[in-house]
């Protein structure tokens, strides 16, 4: 029952958002301001703005965009780290018609760069602990923006919290007020990068709105509760879906700079928050600190976010007492969208039977070795059935039917050609891939599986790296494990290879034979890197891009590589003659 009433209330308030077009984000912040004005609206160590703080200067930064002449659609890229500011930089942008790129604040150089030259701004707000960041890019823009310092620099950039002193911070008159309505573009947000370089995706002023109104329904938000969010705010959940969710009906957000795993729960009841947002592998990193007091002196009554791992589930909720727990599964770009509200532990949720005719992900079988799905004689995909694993894919509606789940592109033509799959089940129709690999039971719930870009091809069998993943974390003392595949000459596909972080010295021969009990031959790690951390972007997910590169040479990295040995059926040291036979076929596999 409690399923089904967190269903009908986000229904319900997201009903309204194409009826009212002219509604977006930054009027529903003005609305609270006649009658709770001074309640908190966001709040950090640092900062504080109320529901009137927040709606002024929202107003002063929609009246400096007006006065430098932002025209509708036209992109300002943000370069600010979490803090409440950050919210209004981009509601007063958006509310006169432009669009706020916000960028990752651990980017430099050539990647940084590449983020800001793909959106083609003309003005670019950067906070002034982050000028640094942004001069390293400098040498790799194709044109130069004009630079906003947000605070004291050392540079010739102008001071755009200077400026805002000259703009009134009262609500905008009507003269000053241009016709912006859902559908025109609010944001720009990149995705993560792990496999190559982030792409901006296009966010309307619909997609705000529904995921505000979505989640808060989800979550059954009340102007009582506070989040709690840690998350990257240039990310959709910190910056966009965690705020959204709590100013739609009245609560307030407690900001963190940055995830702190020693901090987390004495912020959390120093904020008194109700709700915390989760991503990744945070949860992970938080069952890795010490036991403490704080663990449990906390008012939390929901934890909201996606990727919490199957074989941790149980433990993060009672070690927390975290009573209930909200898993989703959403792509910033849009497409398909999945809530677990039951708690069916590891799931990302499913559409419940009564809901299906208005959201109908599917998934299709997919060749790893193509990279696409598979196809049958007529030319057409074919449907995974219960139990089997195939790539999530969702209908691409009208934009005026569906304004959370559609599918808005990314600012590449080209980039959003290569999401679309066309002709899939019947001559004409088109669907958007979300690039993930999920299967789905007899009662409808969808997992998690992998990445397609992650899943690899070995010994004829597509080989999904999360399972393998999950299988060596249940070691004892391991810690963190990457999987990816790597090619070697003279074979077909690519072989398995695992990076590890242990707690102590790993015992290779239990170590091996724990994964050959537990896992199919094909599936077995062919190579093993030990090392005594491991790179994590900045949603705690494992970078593999260097991995990939290094590969099993040992003169790529100072950690420890391992060979699993068909002949000695143990692994061995990696050293430059063995290394030599694997590139020339003198090892048979």
């Amino acid at each position: 029952m409690s399923a089904a009433k967190a269903w009908v209330r986000a229904l319900e308030l997201t009903a309204s958002i194409p009826r009212n077009p002219e509604r977006i984000l930054s009027t529903v912040v003005e609305g609270f301001v006649s009658y709770a004005g001074e309640k908190i609206a966001l709040i950090s160590d640092t900062e504080c703005l109320t529901y009137s703080a927040l709606a002024g200067r929202t107003n002063q930064y929609s009246r400096w965009a007006l006065g430098e002449g932002i025209a509708k659609g036209e992109v300002v890229c943000l370069l600010m780290p979490n803090r409440p500011e950050f919210v209004a930089v981009w509601l007063g942008i958006a509310n006169t018609g432009g669009v706020t790129a916000l960028l990752n604040t651990n980017l430099t150089g050539s990647q940084l760069a590449h983020c800001i030259n793909v959106v083609s701004p003309r003005h670019v707000i950067v906070d002034a602990p982050l000028i640094d960041h942004f001069l390293t890019a400098l040498p790799d823009l194709t044109v130069i923006p004009i630079v906003w310092a947000y605070g004291h620099t050392n540079t010739s950039f102008c001071r755009i919290d200077l400026a805002l002193e000259r703009y009134d911070s009262a609500m905008l008159t009507q003269t000053e007020r241009r016709q912006v309505t859902i559908n025109d573009r609010a944001l720009c947000i990149y995705t993560s990068g792990t496999t190559g370089l982030p792409k901006a995706a296009n966010i309307s002023h619909a997609r705000v709105m529904h995921w505000s109104h979505w989640f808060c329904g989800m979550m059954g938000v009340q102007a009582t509760d506070r989040m709690f969010t840690c998350l990257p705010m240039y990310h959709s959940v910190g910056g966009v879906l965690a705020p959204g969710a709590m100013l739609v009906a009245g609560g307030s957000v407690a900001i963190s700079e940055r995830f702190s795993a020693s901090r987390f729960w004495s912020d959390v009841a120093k904020w008194r928050c109700t709700l915390i947002q989760y991503i990744g592998e945070l949860c992970r990193y938080l069952l890795d600190t010490p036991p403490s007091p704080h663990d449990t002196g906390h008012q939390i009554r929901m934890a909201c976010g996606n990727g919490l791992a199957w074989d941790i589930w149980d433990r993060f909720q009672d070690r927390f007492r975290i009573p209930a727990i909200l898993e989703f599964y959403a792509a910033t770009e849009g497409g398909v969208s999945l809530f677990n509200v039951e708690g069916e532990r590891g799931s990302i949720g499913r559409v419940p039977p009564y809901l299906a005719h208005r959201f109908s992900p599917a998934l299709v079988k997919f060749d790893a070795g193509k990279g696409e799905p598979m196809r049958n004689e007529e030319g057409f995909c074919v449907r995974g059935a219960p139990g089997e694993i195939g790539e999530a894919i969702g209908p691409v509606r009208s934009s005026e039917s569906n304004t959370g789940s559609r599918f808005e592109g990314y600012t590449d033509p080209n980039a959003t050609e290569k999401k679309l799959l066309k002709n899939v089940f019947e001559t004409g129709d088109v669907w958007v891939r979300t690039g993930d690999l999920m299967r789905i039971d007899t009662r409808g719930f969808f997992y998690f599986v992998d990445r397609t870009g992650d899943t690899y091809r070995w010994k004829g069998e597509n080989v999904a790296t999360t399972e393998i993943s999950a299988a060596i974390l249940a070691f004892p003392g391991i810690r963190h494990a990457s999987v990816y595949g790597v090619a070697i000459p003279f074979t077909d596909g690519r072989a398995g290879m695992a990076a590890l972080v242990a707690e102590r010295a790993l015992d290779l021969h239990a170590f091996r034979r724990y994964l050959t009990d537990r896992l199919p031959r094909y599936a077995l790690p062919l190579f093993l890197r030990i090392r005594d951390e491991m790179e994590v972007t900045e949603t705690w997910k494992y970078s593999k891009i260097d991995l990939v590169e290094d590969g099993y040479d040992p003169a790529s990295t100072a950690d420890a590589i391992y060979f699993d040995d068909p002949e000695t059926k143990a692994f061995v040291r990696v050293d430059r003659a063995l290394y030599d036979r694997l590139r020339t076929g003198g090892v048979r596999l």
